[in-house]
């Protein structure tokens, strides 16, 4: 088998080209996994590429105006939820010639700009930004030049494509749940946002107004109570702590991410109170973590492999050239129930 490295001299696009008896335009869109590539293409283009074993090499690719690589900004690493995304994300480039790198920035917007800007300098063919933190007017900008795709936020524009849950009506899915099991106290955990960062129509945003509003139909309107906490353990855990030890506990807690209602549960465990007997918990995401034998949270299921996957389409349609238009596509939530939710308590 006639190996690159062992014969010492770098092997090009064109020599795979030669091996495999086609152009070296059929390779260069097989290694970018084009559209309209038959799989007979495919197979034998794949097949030159390891007997040769041919590695595309990154920097002269950017050179000619392709890296292959694509960032993700996420702003930890702690939320189950992202795994979700980034598996989609995988799955979606595993054909592809495609490299993902990681920027965990952290929930500050200064520290999200900067990541935002490294992975722009580093000429990546694209970025997928899941519900940043970094100003509105940055993004487009950033996406002006480089095709963008943003999760999770609402806010529609031409310069980027959209992947979002219907948050506002997983919130009402959760309510209506809870209103049935005989709740009215129901209070819901979001998060606090980024300062000026100019998004409208975040997911906490989205929450927020969907919890309002079924709390409201319900003819629970005077009942609502929302809580600041950032999407983490400590964050659930701290807002679980204050809305669980005041004098007027809720009945039911309800939470934006799957990890934060960990820490409300944790909370409870250190007050001393059972789930779901003394309070019912609710989660969002339905991540791993939500179906563990010892837990079985009650979560919204907001298909997060499929967020990702999309994104990585409408990416690669992006990379490819469309400019013309922008898409917006919306998850449908489904409610997945557990056992940390139950009737309400007699009196509540």
């Amino acid at each position: 088998m006639e190996q690159g490295r062992q014969r010492g001299k770098r092997v090009t696009i064109t020599d795979v080209a030669r091996h495999a008896g086609v152009s070296t335009t059929a390779v260069s869109k097989v290694l970018r996994n084009a559209y309209g590539v038959s799989t007979g293409m495919q197979q034998k283009v794949r097949a030159a590429i390891a007997e040769l074993d041919y590695r595309p090499h990154a920097a002269a690719r950017g050179m000619r105006g392709r890296t292959y690589t694509i960032g993700v900004l996420l702003d930890n690493i702690r939320n189950p939820f992202f795994a979700d995304i980034l598996d989609g994300v995988q799955d979606a480039l595993s054909t592809s010639e495609y490299t993902v790198l990681i920027g965990a920035a952290g929930f500050g917007a200064e520290a999200q700009r900067k990541t935002v800007e490294s992975m722009v300098d580093r000429q990546m063919d694209g970025l997928i930004l899941i519900a940043p933190g970094t100003p509105r007017d940055e993004v487009l900008n950033v996406a002006r030049a480089t095709p963008t795709v943003v999760i999770g936020h609402h806010d529609t524009s031409d310069v980027h494509d959209s992947v979002a849950d219907a948050d506002a009506a997983g919130a009402g899915l959760v309510v209506d749940h809870l209103v049935g099991l005989g709740h009215r106290h129901i209070s819901l955990v979001a998060s606090p946002g980024t300062r000026g960062s100019r998004w409208r129509h975040t997911p906490e945003i989205e929450l927020v107004t969907g919890y309002e509003q079924a709390m409201e139909r319900h003819g629970l309107a005077d009942l609502t109570r929302v809580c600041k906490g950032a999407y983490s353990d400590e964050g659930g855990h701290k807002a679980g702590m204050s809305l669980l030890s005041g004098s007027h506990r809720p009945t039911a807690v309800v939470t934006g991410a799957d990890v934060a209602a960990m820490g409300v549960w944790r909370a409870a465990h250190e007050l001393g109170l059972r789930v779901p007997d003394d309070v019912s918990i609710v989660g969002y995401n339905n991540t791993a973590v939500a179906d563990l034998a010892t837990v079985q949270l009650t979560s919204v299921d907001q298909a997060g492999h499929d967020m990702g996957s999309t994104a990585v389409r409408l990416l690669i349609e992006r990379v490819e050239g469309r400019r013309d238009r922008a898409v917006q596509v919306s998850m449908t939530p489904r409610l997945v129930v557990r056992d940390s939710t139950s009737a309400a308590s007699t009196g509540s």
